[in-house]
């Protein structure tokens, strides 16, 4: 493994204070890169499959091949690089669905959702419940599709991003926690199809939801 995982993995005391994701995928270069692309997060503690302690990871971020060789216990709620769509029919605890070219701050943003609780849905919603289809590659979003559904507290968040303010500065002008500002940032680009946070506030002009 490339050295930034490494050192996250060679110091359990992290554990406690990051939400670990085991990184099961088919293609042993791609878990490598996405590991080190999850490290670089202050939140994330990433761990390959095959570790003595991934099965105790708070969520997975996997490839269909892990699914079919059982590399994830089943009552992990589960982020899926995959080209799935449609009405397949996948394993409970598969709770997002990605396109296997999405990149590590995308990736981030959905293993934060699922683990807490949240499946992500094809109509941009995230929500507590019944598993709906995940996010393909083919639907991210345009100029000439219906604009996502963003709650009332993600379109303040949102147009506070679009004035460049960090988590802190979001926490505070809204009254809520740092913590709760990042869930929203998360549930933010997942709902956009945003990479990061510039790229969001592109694709939310486009879409008419905030203007700067």
């Amino acid at each position: 493994m490339a050295n930034s995982a490494a050192q996250a993995i060679a110091r359990p005391e992290l554990s406690a204070q990051r939400l670990t994701v085991l990184v099961a995928l088919g293609d042993a270069q791609r878990a490598e890169q996405l590991a080190d692309a999850l490290a670089a997060s202050d939140d994330l503690l990433p761990m390959l499959a095959g570790s003595s302690t991934g099965q105790a990871a708070d969520v997975a971020v996997a490839d269909d091949t892990a699914l079919e060789s059982r590399a994830v216990s089943s009552t992990m709620p589960v982020v899926l690089l995959s080209r799935r769509i449609g009405h397949e029919r996948l394993p409970g605890n598969v709770v997002a669905v990605l396109p296997p070219s999405a990149d590590g701050l995308l990736i981030a943003a959905a293993a934060r959702l699922a683990a807490s609780g949240y499946r992500i849905s094809r109509s941009s919603e995230v929500v507590h419940g019944d598993f709906h289809d995940g996010l393909a590659e083919e639907e991210v979003l345009d100029d000439h599709q219906a604009r996502p559904a963003l709650s009332p507290r993600e379109a303040e968040v949102l147009a506070l991003l679009a004035e460049g303010a960090p988590n802190k500065v979001i926490a505070r002008r809204l009254n809520i926690s740092v913590h709760t500002a990042k869930f929203h940032v998360a549930a933010i680009l997942i709902k956009l199809g945003a990479a990061n946070r510039t790229d969001a506030i592109a694709i939310a002009m486009r879409q008419g939801l905030v203007l700067v």
